[in-house]
């Protein structure tokens, strides 16, 4: 059994049982604890488990949901380059779907003042108040107002999103673990961000490089739902490979 293999099966493992023992685990593959402690060491890594004596412990995942506010100065200057970067595949007249993160609104901004004649579709209250006066054609979701996300959910904000078919479907997410999915934390918006992607042409997927090898709540796509995936800066060769071998455009700076 390769290596992938063993960590994919030892993750199964951990979401049904919460734990494993390294002992068990070497039995179960016919190979040293030594090998196994060094799987349990990229699990640990990818923000997957949390090794303990003996073995490891399924990760508590990231389930914190921050204001808009706190979001927006958090890897300011990397969500601009991932903007930038970003710029290349949007043309002018393209329909957008954007959800509420600040990575998103970032690029739109750029968007909005280097292309022409675009139409946003967002829930986001931030974006289409900042562009209200940006003389392209805006769509509000409407939907029930969250005080601290400035964002719109709800029925109402779903329906209006599968009114629509777009060309692109601009989204953030709050981690990416290769074997936990691309993932966030606010279940209501998750389900936005889901529509969104069904109803658009192509995937755009906005992720500054603190969000690799990590974990969150909710597990929103895999990678082979996706298109591209914009970052500041190139991640690991490992994952340049995980990526390519599932079909992702990865479009990125230099590493770091």
């Amino acid at each position: 059994m390769k290596a992938e293999q063993r960590r994919e099966w030892i993750v199964n493992e951990l979401y049904r049982n919460k734990k494993v023992q390294v002992s068990a685990l070497a039995q179960q593959f016919g190979v040293s604890e030594e090998t196994v402690r060094r799987d349990l060491d990229k699990l640990e890594k990818e923000g997957v488990a949390q090794k303990n004596y003996g073995g490891a412990v399924l990760s508590a995942p990231t389930n914190r949901d921050p204001s808009y506010a706190s979001r927006h100065d958090l890897n300011l200057e990397a969500k601009r380059i991932i903007a930038g970067y970003a710029l290349g595949l949007i043309h002018d007249g393209d329909s957008l779907m954007a959800d509420t993160s600040s990575t998103a609104f970032e690029a739109l901004r750029m968007l909005a003042e280097r292309r022409d004649n675009l139409t946003l579709i967002t829930n986001s209250l931030v974006a289409l108040s900042a562009f209200q006066q940006s003389g392209h054609r805006l769509i509000g979701t409407g939907g029930t107002l969250g005080a601290s996300t400035s964002s719109f959910v709800g029925p109402d904000a779903a329906r209006t999103i599968e009114r629509y078919n777009a060309d692109v479907a601009l989204l953030g997410c709050k981690a990416l673990s290769m074997h936990g999915g691309i993932c966030d934390s606010n279940e209501a918006e998750s389900e936005l961000k889901l529509l969104m992607r069904r109803q658009a042409n192509k995937t755009i997927l906005l992720a500054d490089h603190s969000k690799f090898d990590r974990l969150a709540f909710i597990r929103l796509f895999d990678f082979g739902d996706i298109d591209f995936v914009v970052t500041d800066r190139q991640p690991t060769d490992e994952w340049m490979e995980f990526l390519r071998k599932r079909g992702v455009t990865l479009v990125c700076g230099e590493p770091s």
